[in-house]
C-alpha cells in the first residue's frame, strides 16, 4: 500500500514509524520544527509496547509532492483539523481511503465535507505518545490498538486490507460491527481521561485513587454518555461503568493529551473534547454542568499558557 499519513506527532509519528519499519511504502506530512528534524536525524521512537529504534522515514511539507495514496492516516490535533483536511486533495485518487485517528467526533463530518464521504472511515486509537523532543517520540502507555471500519458498519474489502497491514506491522487492530458507536465509547473515555488529568495536573492514578476526583471524573463520564444518547448512538447501559474500568486499569503514571500539551503550554483540543460535550448537551437539552466546569477551568488555555494579569507599576 501506498500510505500518507498527516500530522507526525506522538499518533502519527507512533503508527506510521511501524508501518514504515514492516515495509509500506509510507511519507509523513508534516510541518515546522519536527518536518525539519525528522528530515535530518530519522524518526525515533522510545516504545514500551514496540521497543526503541530510530527509522529513517520520508516526510514532506506538501502533499502534492506524495500525490495519490492508497491509505491517508489523518493524525493531526483536532484544532489543525480543518485546515489539513483543506490539504487532502492531492493525495486522494478514486480508490483512496481516509482513516481519522484522532480524538473527538465531529471531524467525521468535516471531513466528509473536504473529499467525499464515500472515502471517509471511521477510526479510534488507543494509545498514549507525545513529541519529547524535535523528531523523537515516546509512546507511554496504552495498548496501541486501532479500531477501524466502514461508517455505516459492517466489513469491507479495503478495511480487511488496511487491518492486514497495520496487524502486519504489530499493530492490534480490531474491526467493530459499528465504528461509529466505537468511536462514542473511546469519546466517553478520552473526554473524562484527558479532562481530569488536565484539570488536576495529576495522573490517572492519582484522579481514581480520591474519591471526591474520581466521583467527578465518573460524572463528566456520565454525561457524556447522556449526549451520545441523545445525538442517536446506541449506548450500551454498561458505557459509563465500561469506560471507568479502562481508567482504573489504564498505567497509573499516564495523562492524556490535554495534560501534556497544558504543562507545555501547548494550545489544547478543549473544543473537540469537553467544549463538544458541552455545545452538543445544549443542541439536545442535555444538562452538561461538569462537563461545562472542566471546559470552563480550561479555557484559559485552550491558545496556550497565557499572560498572566500584572498590578501596575507602582
Amino acid at each position: 500500500m501506498r500510505i500518507a499519513v498527516m500530522g507526525a506527532g506522538g499518533t502519527g509519528g507512533y503508527f506510521g514509524s511501524l508501518l514504515a519499519r514492516a515495509g509500506e511504502d509510507l511519507t509523513l506530512i508534516a510541518r515546522g520544527t519536527q518536518l525539519a528534524a525528522i528530515l535530518i536525524h530519522g524518526l525515533t521512537v522510545r516504545s514500551r509496547l514496540a521497543g526503541d529504534f530510530t527509522i529513517p522515514i520520508p516526510i514532506s511539507g506538501d502533499a502534492r509532492e506524495v500525490g495519490v495514496v492508497d491509505l491517508v492516516l489523518f493524525c493531526v490535533k483536532t484544532y489543525d483539523a480543518a485546515p489539513a483536511a483543506a490539504q487532502l486533495a492531492p493525495l486522494i485518487g478514486p480508490e483512496t481511503a481516509v482513516l481519522p485517528l484522532l480524538n473527538g467526533v465531529e471531524h467525521v463530518d468535516l471531513l466528509a465535507s473536504a473529499v467525499g464521504r464515500e472515502h471517509v472511515l471511521g477510526g479510534v486509537a488507543f494509545v498514549t505518545a507525545n513529541v519529547s523532543a524535535p523528531a523523537v517520540i515516546v509512546q507511554s502507555g496504552g495498548p496501541g490498538q486501532v479500531l477501524l471500519g466502514e461508517l455505516d458498519g459492517g466489513r469491507s474489502a479495503r478495511v480487511e486490507r488496511i487491518a492486514a497491514a497495520l496487524s502486519k506491522a504489530g499493530i492490534a487492530t480490531e474491526i467493530p460491527p459499528d465504528i461509529q458507536l466505537a468511536m462514542w465509547e473511546k469519546f466517553l473515555f478520552i473526554c473524562g481521561f484527558s479532562g481530569l488529568t488536565a484539570l488536576t495536573r495529576l495522573p490517572i492514578g492519582n484522579v481514581c485513587a480520591e474519591r471526591p476526583t474520581c466521583d467527578l471524573l465518573a460524572g463528566v463520564i456520565a454525561e457524556t454518555a447522556d449526549v451520545a444518547r441523545a445525538s442517536g448512538i446506541p449506548l450500551p447501559t454498561e458505557a459509563v461503568g465500561h469506560a471507568m474500568r479502562i481508567a482504573r486499569d489504564f498505567e497509573p503514571w499516564s495523562s492524556g493529551s490535554m495534560a501534556h500539551d497544558l504543562a507545555h503550554g501547548n494550545r489544547l483540543e478543549l473544543e473537540a473534547l469537553n467544549g463538544s460535550v458541552v455545545r452538543l448537551g445544549q443542541q439536545h437539552g442535555v444538562p452538561t454542568p461538569l462537563s461545562f466546569a472542566v471546559y470552563a477551568a480550561l479555557f484559559p488555555y485552550v491558545d496556550g499558557t497565557p499572560k498572566l494579569a500584572q498590578p501596575p507599576e507602582v
